[in-house]
């Protein structure tokens, strides 16, 4: 079978006095059949040139799955009179929301069960899934194409009856007014931009509803949530450089809404809420790593504002959790996690401790303020994740639920994990997280995974992977790349690999592999690059630079058509993405894109193997990004090198759905490395 050939179509985009050819423009109707058989016949080439892996694809997947415990549960968290939980049941897709009044002791309450909504739906998933404080009302959010797009439904918890009341094309949060009868909820804009915050009285249409809040500002969304003392609603409106927090009682959702600080450019504050102050994590006054401050809730704009933990300009302040006698911080210092406790009444002050050389600790769920005891979760690329509760008080630990694996005979002393500092280009130092097996040798011959992301100060910490260990069980290093355009080492981190800086990015991941091979961890012959949206940017762009480099390129749901989305308003990710790309409209952002735009750099030259995914209904990187660019490298690469193309007919940006569904794409991205590795 041939591959595919997208027929071109002329069609010149031009700005700034300048031209960009785009012969394959019309790939982005998918109202139009030629552009559906295209995909379908792409998908077809696809399964033809796998058709070696079948069997060995379904042996992955069997073996992923069978890593995974059938009827798990969640660890059970206590909230207003019950114990809530989450779980599956053996040979079920979907999660069943559930609860016990008082004690675990007491009859389950089903909630939701997600298997029956779903029955003879391709694709089905619930966003958020809500309670009334009275207990007895419950909103939950559907979305049946993967489009992120959600309808708020209402049931009655005690009956199981769904209420006619529907609303459409939200966000899928919902949050309750103390009064059990109003939700607030968050509508979005066509292109998908969160905007406007309704109010909703059970019972009513929704065309009474009322608008409490509109964003105008089109490089902002927002969001709405209630604290954690339950005492305040909240809308924050945000872009990547600034925030704006506006709030009401609970008790009250006709109250005017009053604002913490107005939007400033360049200030960033989130709030949370005990007793009689506001605690505010916020980069004012040129906290560039955050600092955390407090101030009246009745007072509560900036010239208020008092320090409770000053800036560090050594330490990264991530988050923190209030308790009535403690503070707890996350902490990032030299990119690795720290969790921080202070004891109000000891005045003691310390950290917790780990010992992996590289690993992912954060705060989990914590409702109580009048508690001594800390619920984190702590993860490692060797250990799995582990939801421990910490007594402050008495400095002692206890194991609440460890992720079991299953159906194999992994042992943690069988891996081993390391973190290496690679050098960059610049003189910066970019670290690197790896984990292997035990008896996998470090040489010329070893296939290597290298992963990277860099992109929103998202941070790709060490975490263990059950799905991963079916290629380190078949001799690969996994690599994670910490690269600027992440918050790894700082927001200094972040900044240097944003905007006009974002090559540092391609150059940090590059120079990342450099070392790999240097060091004799694996080289060019063995050598894969892996990411996903603005990480399939990154791994599209290192291949443009430095194809040699790699033997073969995953690139899922890839970001990759940069210019040309960041000039269209219209589609997501653009207008409200000019802090973290520049805005093209502005002829140095435009050409400064189009250096390092995938798509804008294929040229007639070799390539390594490449797969490509995507979804048809991906909101966030439309579908023809990859399709133009699969397109392009037909027509101009020089090798025979396989490069196959796969389309989810029927989802989005996340993948199939259901909880083993998503598995098959993992099964093909590994299937394809072993392929290339000849370890079928």
């Amino acid at each position: 079978m041939h591959a595919p050939k997208a027929k071109k179509i002329n069609k010149t985009l031009e700005i700034h006095q300048d031209k960009r050819e785009d012969p394959w423009f019309w790939l982005n109707d998918k109202e139009n059949p030629e552009v559906i058989k295209y995909l379908e016949d792409e998908n077809l080439y696809t399964d033809e040139i796998m058709r070696d892996t079948e069997d060995f694809q379904n042996l992955l997947f069997e073996e992923m799955k069978a890593r995974y415990k059938k009827d798990d549960e969640s660890l059970p968290y206590f909230f207003n009179e019950y114990w809530y939980f989450v779980r599956y049941e053996d040979g079920k897709e979907h999660p069943i929301f559930c609860r016990k009044h008082l004690t675990l002791e007491n009859k389950e309450e089903i909630i939701l069960d997600v298997n029956i909504l779903a029955e003879g739906k391709d694709f089905f998933d619930v966003g958020s899934v809500s309670v009334s404080p009275n207990n007895k009302l419950g909103t939950f959010s559907t979305d049946e194409k993967g489009r992120l797009i959600f309808d708020i439904k209402f049931l009655n918890i005690f009956t199981g009856e769904i209420l006619e009341d529907s609303i459409p094309n939200t966000t899928g949060k919902a949050v309750w007014a103390n009064d059990n009868e109003h939700i607030f909820y968050i509508r979005k804009d066509k292109s998908l931009r969160a905007y406007k915050v309704y109010r909703h009285k059970l019972g009513t249409s929704t065309k009474e509803d009322v608008l409490v809040f509109h964003e105008k500002d089109d490089t902002f969304d927002v969001n709405v949530f209630k604290t954690k003392s339950l005492e305040y609603i909240f809308i924050a409106s945000s872009s990547s450089t600034s925030d704006e927090h506006l709030f009401i009682p609970s008790n009250n959702v006709f109250a005017d809404w009053k604002i913490v600080q107005p939007r400033t450019e360049d200030l960033e504050y989130a709030v949370e809420h005990y007793q009689d102050l506001f605690y505010i994590i916020t980069n004012a006054n040129d906290a560039t790593n955050f600092k955390l401050v407090t101030t009246p809730a009745e007072k509560p704009g900036l010239e208020n504002w008092i320090d409770l933990i000053p800036h560090r300009k050594e330490i990264l302040l991530e988050g923190f959790e209030i308790f009535k006698n403690f503070l707890v911080l996350e902490e990032r210092k030299e990119g690795l996690l720290q969790i921080r406790i202070f004891n109000y009444l000891s005045k003691e002050d310390y950290y917790l401790e780990f010992t992996d050389p590289t690993y992912s600790a954060f705060i989990g769920l914590n409702i109580e303020f009048d508690t001594e005891k800390l619920r984190y979760i702590y993860t490692s690329l060797t250990q799995t994740s582990t939801t421990i509760e910490f007594d402050m008080a008495m400095k002692t630990s206890l194991i609440l639920k460890q992720q079991e694996v299953l159906g194999g005979n992994y042992l943690q002393e069988n891996y081993i994990s390391e973190r290496i500092w690679a050098n960059a280009r610049d003189g910066k130092k970019v670290p690197i997280s790896l984990v292997y097996h035990k008896n996998t040798l470090k040489s010329a011959d070893t296939p290597l995974l290298l992963y990277g992301y860099g992109s929103y100060g998202h941070t790709v910490d060490a975490s263990f992977s059950n799905v991963r260990l079916s290629i380190l069980d078949r001799g690969f290093i996994f690599a994670i790349a910490h690269i600027r355009g992440g918050e790894y080492l700082g927001r200094d981190w972040y900044d240097d690999g944003k905007m006009l800086q974002k090559k540092n990015t391609f150059f940090d991941f590059i120079d990342a592999a450099k070392y790999l091979i240097k060091e004799n961890y694996t080289s060019e012959k063995h050598l894969y690059a892996m990411g996903g949206s603005a990480g399939g940017l990154l791994v599209g762009a290192a291949m443009n630079f430095n194809p040699e480099l790699f033997n073969g390129i995953i690139a899922q749901v890839p970001f990759v058509d940069v210019v040309t989305t960041m000039l269209d308003e219209e589609i997501p990710l653009t207008t409200g993405e000019y802090d973290e790309w520049g805005n093209p409209n502005e002829e140095e952002y435009y050409h400064y894109m189009k250096s390092y735009s995938p798509y804008d750099n294929v040229e007639a030259k070799n390539y390594p193997n490449i797969l490509i995914t995507t979804g048809i209904n991906d909101g966030q990187v439309q579908y023809w990004e990859p399709a133009k660019w699969v397109a392009k490298l037909r027509d101009l690469k020089t090798d025979n090198n396989i490069l196959i193309f796969k389309t989810d007919m029927d989802s989005g940006h996340g993948g199939a759905s259901g909880r083993f569904e998503s598995l098959k794409e993992d099964a093909l991205e590994y299937a394809f490395l072993c392929k290339l590795e000849n370890k079928l």
